[in-house]
């Protein structure tokens, strides 16, 4: 059996106040996005990793004369291999629906993916993420690029108070949202998961004794990282194996939580090559 795929190239969506466009503009709202459980993506690189790593596209919106040509061919393929709708819009209604700044052109609206614990394979040594608390949508963004490079195998999100799905996540994140293993857990679930995985726990805590340079990262482990206001709850600190420090020589008695988790995790890099 044949399946009709449902192109719309030839018609050019030019109205502002089309229902399409009012939709897209709907779903910048962190309510909107949970009741219907949809996102936006938006430039070339997140649509890559998104087609890449099975995400369910709803529509693709494109523009020609935002669109400057690269990897198009490959995501309208991908696309339309994927029975996704495709729409071309003009330009003035590519940059309402756009949410950065300077639209490339392509925008699509997704279904949420579902991420599990279970989704996370470990292999051998792995290294994992813990954040508590997180707040920011650009640090957990920031946080899921410095994972990928790294070599993380998943990161557990604890009693997160950022909206994970916001655009600027994915944006932070340079498309490795899609391909990073993550998922929401309670702080004891999370440790549970790390115990029964034989996972040594790594906190960061500014008053902690041991600088992160002399912790033994070369195992399993699981580095704990908490918000950029309160940091580490007392669950955290009383609960870890080891707390560390990173010395600050300023004024700053912190980084934040994507500055933090990247000095540990590429000390764990180090450690690991060495």
């Amino acid at each position: 059996m044949k399946l009709k795929t449902p192109l719309h190239e030839i018609n050019l969506l030019s109205s502002l106040k089309n229902p399409r466009v009012k939709e897209v503009v709907r779903l910048r709202k962190r309510s909107e996005r949970d009741k219907s459980q949809l996102m936006l993506i938006e430039g070339r690189r997140e649509l890559e990793e998104a087609l890449k790593n099975g995400v369910k596209l709803k529509t693709l919106y494109v523009c020609k004369s935002l669109f400057n040509g690269r990897g198009q061919k490959d995501i309208l393929s991908s696309a339309r291999q994927q029975g996704v709708e495709i729409i071309f819009v003009n330009e003035p209604v590519a940059c309402k629906m756009a949410y950065r700044d300077k639209p490339e052109g392509l925008l699509a609206v997704a279904m949420q993916p579902v991420k599990r614990l279970e989704d996370i394979s470990l292999g051998r040594s792995p290294l994992i993420v813990i954040l508590e608390g997180i707040e920011k949508p650009g640090n957990l963004g920031a946080v899921l690029r410095v994972a990928d490079g790294a070599g993380v195998k998943g990161i557990l999100l604890c009693d997160c108070a950022t909206d994970i799905y916001n655009p600027n996540t994915i944006r932070a994140s340079l498309g490795t949202f899609f391909s990073m293993p993550f998922t929401q857990v309670s702080s004891s679930e999370a440790l549970r998961w790390c115990k029964q995985n034989g996972l040594y726990t790594v906190a960061a805590a500014p008053g902690a004794d041991i600088a992160y340079t002399q912790a033994d990262f070369s195992g399993p482990c699981a580095v704990v990282i908490g918000s950029e206001d309160r940091g580490l709850s007392r669950f955290w600190l009383d609960k870890a194996d080891i707390k560390v420090s990173i010395p600050m020589q300023g004024r700053a008695d912190s980084l934040n939580a994507a500055v933090s988790t990247a000095v540990l995790l590429y000390e764990a890099v180090r450690q690991r090559k060495a």
